[in-house]
């Protein structure tokens, strides 16, 4: 049975980078609404303290937002289950998913960027941050060493990188 913990005590489980937040919300299907409101909630503070104004820019960062966050753990699904499992990896997509979703919860302080002279600090803290949360969450989910995480998530990146460029490329040219 998985423990029902709070939104808020697995936002700050997954601030404070617990293993245990983690693995509840890989654990919990249910946990992929949550971890969708986080990824929406998280990218409209990104649009706030970026200056975006108007409700369309709100909406469309909102879906890109969750578009990203399918696309990022596919590939976090393939590269880690497919091209580089760990000799313990047993993984499906929605627990990527739903640990990749948590991950982002340190981009809510990218609301402290609307005060002058702050954002580019606040941008590179939050950074390092869902960076530190994205390898916990991926180690969790993929049940691998952190350097298997971290393998992981740069060749996903990557992959996920060349698709977008071709993708554009095919798209303006």
């Amino acid at each position: 049975m998985v423990a029902q913990r709070s939104l808020t005590d697995r936002l700050l489980g997954a601030l404070r980078l617990d293993d245990a937040t983690f693995e509840e919300v890989e654990a919990d299907p249910a946990a992929t609404a949550q971890a969708a409101l986080v990824v929406v909630a998280t990218s409209l503070v990104a649009a706030v303290a970026a200056g975006a104004g108007s409700a369309g820019a709100a909406l469309f960062a909102g879906v890109g937002a969750l578009v990203g966050w399918a696309v990022s753990a596919f590939f976090a699904y393939v590269v880690g289950t497919r091209l580089l499992p760990g000799p313990n990896t047993k993984a499906d997509w929605g627990e990527l998913a739903r640990t990749l979703g948590f991950a982002s919860t340190p981009r809510f302080l990218l609301i402290l960027g609307v005060v002058p002279g702050l954002r580019a600090a606040v941008a590179l803290v939050a950074g390092i941050w869902v960076l530190a949360a994205t390898i916990v969450a991926l180690r969790t989910a993929l049940d691998c060493s952190t350097g298997r995480a971290i393998a992981v998530g740069l060749v996903s990146w990557l992959a996920q990188a060349v698709v977008v460029l071709l993708f554009l490329r095919l798209v303006v040219f």
